[in-house]
């Protein structure tokens, strides 16, 4: 039950943050990864205490805020391509994953025209991966002035996702490497950057330890996912 694997994932959230030497006076909150789930397995969570809710796929997040209550918090995760901005920026209350400055101007640009302000993270690709979006630490510390000089974004931290890795402690530098560099820009360029979006089903804990405030839990407290994307025609109505 959701219940139970939510309980296992609250009490190892809480123990790694007791163990932890940089969450001091930081809140760690749960983004119940939701994409493909479908809206009777949000509401299950929501109704254990979960209430933040993290999809990539834009037109099955839509479906599913439409349908229900206005309560849940819902964060973009995903890459977000240029012609998608217009519809995902009133839906979602954090993008996690702004990925190059090009990207940034454009939600900038959009959200001028919609008179949006929204909440950011800058996704860094620490581990120089190829096959990953992300700035690398080098390419955001060249362009953060620029980035910081677009009105509209908020920026509220850094993201990263690391490498797949044979044990959760083998992503322990990679976290250590985005907090670090959080702690560098906020010096050099006079910032408050106080989210790390980092640790996931597996590394979360390791992540938490190395400061994340937010991680991203999906398999471990919804189970396996199918895959395909959730449709509304898949389900009754949650009014009924």
């Amino acid at each position: 039950m959701f219940a139970d694997r939510f309980k296992i994932i609250s009490d190892k959230i809480k123990a790694a943050r007791e163990r932890s030497l940089h969450s001091a006076g930081r809140e760690v909150r749960l983004v119940a990864v939701s994409k493909t789930h479908p809206p009777e397995s949000i509401l299950e969570a929501l109704e254990c205490g979960v209430n933040v809710f993290g999809e990539n796929r834009l037109q099955e997040a839509k479906a599913k805020i439409q349908r229900l209550p206005s309560r849940c918090h819902w964060h973009f995760i995903g890459h977000l391509q240029k012609n998608k901005i217009r519809q995902a920026l009133p839906l979602f209350e954090l993008i996690h994953g702004v990925d190059s400055l090009a990207i940034a101007k454009d939600i900038d640009r959009i959200a001028s025209e919609l008179g949006l302000f929204p909440k950011i993270l800058l996704e860094v690709n620490v581990a120089g991966e190829e096959t990953k979006f992300g700035f690398s630490p080098a390419v955001l510390r060249a362009q953060m002035e620029e980035i910081r000089k677009l009105a509209r974004l908020q920026i509220e931290g850094l993201m990263t996702i690391p490498p797949p890795a044979p044990t959760p402690e083998d992503s322990r530098k990679h976290f250590v490497a985005l907090r670090h560099l959080r702690g560098e820009l906020e010096s050099e360029f006079a910032l408050t950057l106080p989210e790390l979006s980092m640790g996931m089903s597996d590394d979360f804990e390791v992540a938490i330890e190395e400061g994340a405030t937010l991680v991203r839990i999906g398999t471990a407290l919804f189970g396996s996912r199918s895959g395909k994307t959730w449709r509304p025609e898949e389900t009754d109505s949650l009014d009924d």
